[in-house]
């Protein structure tokens, strides 16, 4: 082997910049000579003496850089399968400004991909964009060269691109075989009616290593570009086939990004792509909460931008209501128990765990995050934000959160969705879920730079319990109820339970246990539905526990019964969710009801006024009339219709 040829003074220079001088050791990627001998075999083989040469002289004058590469083959056989094939691309991408050169490197080859001449080179100009992007993206996350938020919007850009990019060559081909009829045939997507939707991660300029993309693909059927004749939805249908087969597609290259494409409305019926009129319809009268979850994070990444931006404005009022909405938090608690239910994900642990939705991890954080955004959302728009950390400033900001409760939870946002990585970097596998085995477990944890297992599951488990503690406090109320035992059959009074109230201070039991009773049969038109009949039953030990501390419970317990029959058909489940989940609220309302008869009667009529106590400016200083002009401009701003600015204008 030749020696190392020193750099020189210029070459040092020009390097002060570049990947290899910035990444940051870790001695635990230092695995040892016996660790690190297929590096070194490599080195010894490679037939370009002029490219050992410089690796040698750069891995001498960067060592920490040396150290990184050499550990790939232990770590990541993905990664050193990356850097071994090409010695001329990792000196290139070792040398090189990662910033500077991933924004030409994207640029190039997306102009490069749209501007093929068939399709077999757009795949292979796309495929070789991924492999070098994925290895520079790779090289400055572990060698801590960019923070993992940087990491995120690198491989959503590297995402972008190639969407856009396939989409271009697609259209532009269409054209050429007059399929298409686009007013600039140098922009075929422009004014074309049909885009491409960014959803999850990718949406959110968020995306994993590993990741999936999810897309939603809609079209505008008037704005067709298609030629007179044609139907819209076949065509469409058959451009999306050729997105995916473009991005999918495994060749000799490998792949670009599997494609998921069920998050479109109602995936079992509809076609891959759909018009715009079909999917508002659907999200306007079935839509669920968990689509307007997911919907947070949508945003145009491909075709048409300017329709992409006009359909998510006229979806707003689906995703935003204008009212604090408990129900949809509801909805999500469901689902999120059923996942804790599968496979143990509700218990924290170090071997096998999912970091993504086991108890405390990365799923629980967004939860906490996105829930707070459906609830208040539609009365605040500046929590309309799509990634997760800039959501957590703008609620410590507008005072719903501490500012412990943003730290800590960034802090193990960071944390997590960096061990997410490692854990797809080891094999290009859309994994979350830990190493099985101890053995397993140590080597990942020197892949994450620790010394040992005990000491990243010591890290690991301290984050996961603070993610769970922050969220239990803030979405879990105790399933512990403050009377037991409480029951109020259908046909019957139970002889407990009116022991039980009598010993509560209620002077009548037999009275309160039939309008309850006739409230769980539906007595009052607010309370007919599954989902307010459920809410109700968890409600009423806490509503008779807050009421008996009244002096004149009696009249407290007729004064919720008259709000209760007074309250709109469809507002009941959502008033009861609210009071559930607030129990601070509660006991105002327990207060109002004893002792505000009148008060009492205007929240009847208008339970949504309760909103305003959920805002953690309510009992900040009183507005003066400039701020009440911003507020009320602010709300009116949003309505949707004329008959939605008069209920904005009576609500405020």
């Amino acid at each position: 082997m030749k020696a190392p040829i020193p750099a020189s003074p210029q070459d040092k220079l020009h390097l002060s910049g570049s990947l290899a001088s910035r990444i940051t050791g870790s001695s635990q990627l230092a695995a040892g000579q016996d660790a690190n001998r297929p590096f070194e075999d490599w080195i010894a083989n490679l037939a370009d003496r002029d490219a050992v040469a410089e690796l040698n002289s750069l891995f001498a004058s960067y060592p920490a850089a040396r150290s990184l590469i050499a550990s790939l083959p232990q770590f990541s056989p993905y990664l050193w399968d990356l850097a071994s094939s090409n010695a001329a691309r990792l000196l290139t991408l070792l040398k090189s400004d990662p910033d500077a050169h991933l924004a030409s490197l994207l640029a190039d080859s997306g102009a490069r991909a749209g501007s093929a001449a068939d399709e077999s080179d757009a795949m292979r100009v796309l495929r070789g964009m991924k492999a070098q992007a994925a290895l520079l993206i790779a090289l400055a996350d572990i060698g801590k060269v960019w923070p993992v938020m940087r990491v995120t919007a690198a491989l959503t850009d590297l995402a972008d691109i190639a969407v856009r990019a396939a989409l271009r060559f697609l259209m532009s081909d269409a054209a050429r075989r007059g399929k298409l009829n686009p007013a600039d045939k140098s922009q075929p997507e422009l004014g074309s009616g049909y885009f491409v939707l960014a959803m999850g991660k990718m949406g959110a300029f968020e995306l994993n290593y590993s990741s999936d993309i999810d897309l939603i693909v809609l079209f505008d059927p008037e704005a067709s570009v298609l030629p007179a004749g044609t139907e819209s939805a076949a065509a469409y249908i058959r451009l999306t086939r050729g997105l995916v087969k473009l991005l999918q597609e495994r060749t000799s290259d490998g792949y670009v990004f599997r494609v998921d494409l069920r998050l479109r409305p109602d995936p079992a019926s509809t076609q891959i792509a759909i018009s715009t009129l079909s999917a508002l319809d659907y999200y306007e009268h079935r839509g669920q909460n968990w689509e307007r979850s997911a919907m947070i994070k949508a945003r145009p990444c491909a075709g048409d931008l300017a329709a992409g931006v006009a359909f998510l404005r006229a979806l707003s009022p689906f995703i935003w209501r204008k009212y604090m909405d408990f129900v949809a938090v509801a909805d999500i608690h469901a689902m999120k128990r059923q996942i804790h239910a599968y496979k143990g994900h509700g218990e924290i642990a170090v071997e096998g765990f999912n970091i993504k939705l086991g108890r405390g991890g990365i799923r629980e954080i967004e939860f906490f995050v996105q829930m707070q955004q459906l609830i208040a959302g539609g009365r605040h728009p500046e929590l309309r934000e799509g990634g997760t950390l800039t959501t957590l400033n703008a609620l410590a900001e507008g005072g719903w959160i501490s500012g412990k409760a943003r730290g800590d939870l960034e802090e193990a946002y960071v944390f997590l969705r960096t061990v997410e990585h490692r854990l797809q970097m080891v094999a290009d596998e859309q994994t979350h879920i830990l190493p099985a085995d101890p053995a397993g477990i140590e080597r990942f944890a020197r892949f994450c730079g620790f010394s040992n297992r005990q000491e990243f599951a010591d890290a690991l488990v301290a984050r996961l319990r603070s993610v769970q503690n922050h969220y239990s406090i803030l979405f879990e109320p105790s399933s512990v109820s403050p009377q037991p035992n409480l029951i109020f059959p259908r046909d019957s009074d139970d002889r407990a339970t009116l022991d039980r109230l009598a010993e509560l201070g209620f002077r009548n039991p037999l009275e309160i246990s039939a309008t309850i009773r006739g409230w769980l049969t539906g007595r009052y038109p607010a309370l007919r539905g599954e989902f307010a009949r459920n809410q109700l039953t968890d409600f009423i030990p806490h509503l008779l526990d807050q009421l008996s501390k009244n002096e004149n419970r009696e009249l407290a317990f007729a004064t919720f019964d008259r709000f209760l029959s007074a309250l709109h058909p469809s507002g009941g489940g959502r008033l009861l969710s609210l009071l559930l989940q607030n129990q601070a609220l509660l006991v105002l309302v327990g207060l109002i009801l004893g002792n505000a008869p009148r008060l009492a009667d205007i929240l009847a009529a208008h339970p949504q006024a309760m909103d305003a106590l959920i805002d953690p400016a309510f009992f900040a200083a009183t507005p003066d009339a400039e701020r009440l002009g911003a507020a009320l401009s602010r709300s009116l701003n949003q309505a949707a219709s004329y008959e939605d600015f008069l209920d904005r204008l009576r609500l405020f």
